[in-house]
């Protein structure tokens, strides 16, 4: 299998920080997903409707999704209620990755139907251990559902 026939690791999310620390731990799992990493809930639908600036991409699901919640212009529930509500998208894995703590968003992620969330730690290198681990299981280890 070349990287070409890899699925794409997508990673949404607004702060700067938070994505480089992301994409470094990713890195840092030797992965050879490629990574793509947007901004916010708007863009990360166009990457999956393969529109606006991702018109010309190679169609394909991503491995899983890596969402925030707090974002501009369209949050990662919102993204999240969309995914799930697309016959096409409702099968593709995601990943709460949020600073948020409070229950609401928690119970609302897993109402929606997401498929792990995990707390970003203060700490950078728990950070860089649990983005590691989740690139590694749904990249690698994680088998997709079949298609009905």
């Amino acid at each position: 299998m070349n990287k070409r026939d890899l699925r794409t690791i997508l990673l949404v999310e607004d702060s700067p920080a938070d994505a480089e620390m992301a994409l470094d731990a990713l890195n840092g799992a030797h992965l050879a997903n490629p990574v793509v990493h947007v901004e916010d809930g708007v863009e990360c639908l166009d990457y999956l409707h393969c529109r606006g600036a991702f018109a010309g991409r190679q169609d394909g699901d991503p491995a899983v999704v890596l969402l925030d919640i707090k974002m501009p212009r369209m949050n990662g529930l919102d993204v999240l209620t969309q995914m799930r509500a697309d016959e096409r998208m409702r099968r593709i894995p995601v990943v709460i990755l949020s600073s948020s703590r409070e229950e609401s968003d928690l119970a609302r992620s897993w109402d929606l139907g997401a498929n792990a969330y995990v707390i970003k730690p203060v700490d950078v290198d728990q950070f860089f251990d649990a983005v590691r681990t989740l690139g590694q299981f749904w990249a690698v280890l994680n088998q997709p559902p079949e298609k009905e």
